[in-house]
């Protein structure tokens, strides 16, 4: 980490290894914020990005198909009055999850809703998915998509009747004591951080702080299904543990549901993907060679990572502020495997 730091490959970050669900190793490194010249501390509060995919929408959605109140197999014809017939009507719930809905990866729909009132936004987002072609057909290749997951925090939230963040925190995060995983609702929340500060943000003319980084997430309020979440590396391990204890059958009172869980981590044949997770490459793995393929995990765009390795029960979490100053640093791409295979080899006996 320390080598990472002196050679540019982020500013700071937070690494916490966990074994059997004790925490084995938790150390913060270099800065939070290069300005201010403020430390990095196993308290700094990051912006997740990206691992809003499986710790919030995923485990929402498991928690409505849990409660019989969704099913996997529910198309978006049947769940949305909107999509019925669009494109879209067919595309099931599980095909969000995987990312083989056929939708695309990203469109920068903020440089028109930025134009649009607040109060106005989010439909007008929605309007814009629901218009959004296909490029393929559902059901048949991968391809990562945000658009999926803003469908996905859509379907939750008409489902529950609650908004996505209000959801999580009262059915899973609030349950569970995880105080510091949460969404920066409107992007003034009362909470004073520590942040990680992330992008000098071309567009918004301002170094963010505690402000979501993903413009579509910022451009509707901090709260969406692809993006926005932000957490401690020490609660993004006790809501791993939790799952990785009830995955082993540990839980007397398991806040989900064994058999669910192993079917939401169970690998789509021939792809990197479980639903909402992401499972090792057989070639160029995040997590290098030494987690075995039954392992989940996710990364984010800011420069965050978790991996666990469900066989081993081994969690290694890797919070960074990569994109402090500027997106355009990608040097821990090549630095995250050698980090988990530095890890994985100190652990052998």
């Amino acid at each position: 980490m320390q080598q990472a730091i002196a050679a540019k490959i982020f500013p700071g970050g937070v690494l916490l290894v966990s074994r059997e669900g004790a925490v084995v190793f938790s150390k913060a490194y270099g800065l939070a914020n290069i300005y201010a010249h403020v430390p990095m501390t196993v308290e700094t509060v990051f912006d997740l990005a990206s691992l809003t995919k499986p710790l919030a929408t995923t485990l929402a959605v498991m928690r409505l198909v849990q409660n019989r109140q969704l099913g996997l197999e529910q198309s978006l014809g049947d769940l949305l009055p909107e999509f019925q017939g669009s494109d879209k009507a067919g595309i099931r719930l599980k095909h969000l999850l995987y990312h083989n809905s056929g939708l695309p990866d990203y469109r920068p729909y903020f440089k028109d809703l930025s134009k649009i009132e607040m109060d106005s936004r989010r439909a007008a987002l929605r309007r814009f998915l629901v218009k959004e072609p296909l490029i393929q057909p559902s059901g048949k290749e991968v391809l990562y998509s945000d658009l999926g997951f803003m469908i996905l925090a859509w379907v939750v939230e008409h489902v529950a009747d609650r908004r996505l963040d209000h959801f999580v925190t009262d059915e899973i995060y609030q349950p569970l004591g995880l105080e510091n995983l949460f969404f920066n609702a409107d992007n003034a929340d009362d909470r004073q951080g520590p942040f990680a500060a992330t992008e000098n943000c071309l567009w918004r003319h301002e170094v963010l702080v505690g402000q979501v980084h993903d413009e579509n997430a910022f451009a509707v309020g901090g709260i969406e299904g692809h993006a926005g979440l932000f957490g401690t590396a020490e609660d993004v391990n006790r809501l791993l543990v939790e799952m990785l204890r009830t995955y082993h059958g540990q839980m007397a009172a398991a806040l989900f549901d064994k058999d669910l869980l192993h079917q939401f981590f169970k690998r789509l044949p021939e792809t990197d993907k479980a639903m909402g997770f992401d499972m090792p490459r057989l070639k160029g793995a995040s997590c290098g060679r030494g987690f075995s393929t039954n392992s989940v995990g996710h990364l984010g765009f800011t420069g965050t990572s978790f991996w666990m390795d469900l066989e081993q029960s081994i969690i290694v979490i890797l919070l960074t502020n990569r994109v402090h100053p500027t997106r355009e640093n990608e040097r821990i791409k090549k630095f995250r495997p050698h980090l988990h295979d530095t890890v994985i080899n100190t652990m052998r006996p």
